[in-house]
Formats: C-alpha cells, sequence, structure tokens
C-alpha cells in the first residue's frame, strides 16, 4: 500500500473490469464496487435471484479476503434489485450470512443493471479486523 495515500486497489483474478477497481483499500476501509452474479465471464443463477445474491456476496468476500477481511468485517451493504419481488431471495442469503449484528444497509430498485440477465448488485464497505 502506498504509504503517502494508505490507498491500495484490489482486483481477484479472474474479476478484473476495465476503468475501476473490484476493491479499494484506504486505511482500515474497504469500499468494494458493486458486485454482479459473474464468475469466469459468465452469469451465474440467470433467472435465480437466490443464486445471483450468493454470488454478488461471494465475490465481495473474495475482495476482502485480499486485505485479510472477510465478510464479518462488512459494515454496510447496498443492494440494487431490478425488481421488488427479488428482494426475499436476496434478504434470506444475507440474513443467513449475518445472523448476528448484520450491517446496516440500503436496497434500491432499479431500471436494470449492466446485462440483462442481472437481477441484482451488491456493494459494501467493511473495515479491516481490529481497525
Amino acid at each position: 500500500m502506498n504509504a503517502a495515500t494508505r490507498r491500495e486497489c484490489l482486483n481477484p483474478p479472474g474479476m478484473a473490469f476495465a476503468g475501476m477497481s473490484q476493491g479499494v483499500r484506504v486505511g482500515d476501509t474497504i469500499h468494494v464496487s458493486g458486485q454482479v452474479a459473474l464468475r469466469d465471464g459468465g452469469v451465474i443463477g440467470i433467472g435465480d435471484p437466490e443464486a445471483q445474491a450468493r454470488q454478488c456476496l461471494a465475490n465481495i468476500e473474495a475482495v476482502l479476503n485480499l486485505s485479510g477481511a472477510g465478510l464479518a468485517d462488512v459494515v454496510a451493504l447496498r443492494c440494487y434489485l431490478v425488481d421488488a419481488a427479488h428482494y426475499p431471495a436476496y434478504s434470506a442469503v444475507k440474513n443467513a450470512l449475518f445472523p448476528i449484528d448484520p450491517p446496516c444497509g440500503t436496497a434500491v430498485i432499479v431500471k436494470g443493471l449492466l446485462l440483462p440477465e442481472l437481477l441484482i448488485e451488491v456493494e459494501a464497505v467493511a473495515t479491516l479486523p481490529g481497525g
């Protein structure tokens, strides 16, 4: 990490996207870009909001792991859904992963995401353990 800015870009292998970092660590805080249900170049769980929510959060975890953090260190989530009917599936996955002391969160219904097959996008903010 650059000592002057304490800023580090986090890009797990296979998750690079031109023009942005998947995550940025600044000091003890990690900001994770919106993650969608992409893995190995393809959409996971087409038509299945629960599978897509699981993949979004798995991608967030992969970014956090690069700085020694994990899902337990998440303090905020922002979820973008293309249909309010998908919220219960997202909520069930989130609640299973954060059963105690869950992060704060926001859910927003949007007209669409980058690809028409994508149903959910999730951003996160985390703090490093002990931070």
